[in-house]
């Protein structure tokens, strides 16, 4: 099997699908520490939501339910990686970065690692309870 192509920022291309496995090869592919960041985030996810839907989109993995569609997703960059809350507005307390969507929140997490797991994973599991995303 050929080692997946990294793009800018130390992200893996990763062909689209749908479940665990190409998640799994994204993980494996993220570079350096973002492996085990990647590790953490899914761990956390299936910890929270042990019925979680998984499936590998514009070069990231996406993780929803069937009730309420796509809430959390990740992306490497090069100095860190980006945990996106598709509906993260609406958590309490909600993430504090933003962009243009007025419903996304984000997280960064840095090689020092995931700065309060128990927070994080408080997230994941209000996201997964409240409409998010079915865009896909």
């Amino acid at each position: 099997m050929t080692e997946p192509k990294l793009l800018s920022g130390g992200n893996p291309q990763i062909p689209k699908g749908d479940g665990d496995a190409p998640v799994q090869a994204y993980i494996e592919a993220m570079p350096e520490w973002k492996n085990s960041i990647g590790a953490q985030l899914d761990g956390l996810v299936n910890e929270a939501v042990p019925d979680v839907l998984k499936a590998v989109r514009w070069n990231s993995p996406f993780y929803g339910t069937e009730e309420h569609g796509w809430f959390f997703s990740f992306h490497c960059f090069t100095k860190y990686v980006k945990v996106t809350f598709l509906n993260g507005s609406h958590l309490d307390p909600p993430p504090s970065l933003s962009a243009k969507d007025p419903d996304a929140r984000f997280v960064h997490i840095y090689e020092s690692g995931i700065e309060d797991p128990g927070q994080l994973l408080d997230w994941i599991r209000q996201a997964s309870e409240l409409p998010a995303w079915k865009g896909f």
